[in-house]
């Protein structure tokens, strides 16, 4: 095929332009910013504040591991939070989780809670594809053969 059909142009007309010249460059879209991880593990926050105990619980909700929450009646409980239901109000609010000594599942109101804190091992830390990579890499430069990295034990 030739000629306009064929995406060919006249660059010899005025204001020829060619159909790419407009697209925008594939290596600009794939700059995107990255997730970054707080490093939450044995962090307790402060609670003085309705926003800083829903802030925090946010950051228990993508913290990967366990995490210990004291009522204000004394009680702990020490779990994986799974699931968060932000209402209007404290009361209205929850968290679930799955106790560390239990399979049954635990509702807890925002407004029970007195502290937090990240008290389990987050198990997805230093397990990005860079930090493989640099593992990968000193395994090479050390003349080792099998390359292979296996994952490590999850307790």
């Amino acid at each position: 095929m030739t000629g306009k059909e064929g995406g060919h142009i006249d660059h010899a007309a005025a204001g020829a332009v060619p159909p790419h010249a407009n697209a925008m460059n594939p290596d600009a879209l794939e700059v995107a910013p990255g997730t970054a991880h707080e490093r939450l593990e044995g962090w307790i926050p402060e609670l003085a504040s309705e926003d800083e105990l829903r802030a925090a619980l946010e950051k228990a909700f993508d913290y990967r591991g366990d995490v210990t929450i004291t009522r204000k009646d004394g009680t702990k409980i020490e779990g994986y939070l799974f699931d968060r239901r932000s209402g209007a109000s404290l009361k209205e609010s929850l968290v679930r989780l799955y106790p560390k000594n239990s399979n049954e599942k635990v509702a807890v109101s925002y407004a029970e809670i007195g502290a937090l804190a990240f008290s389990g091992r987050d198990t997805a830390a230093g397990k990005s594809w860079e930090a493989w990579m640099m593992k990968y890499a000193e395994k090479k430069a050390a003349g080792e053969k099998d390359l292979s990295l296996h994952p490590e034990p999850l307790e």
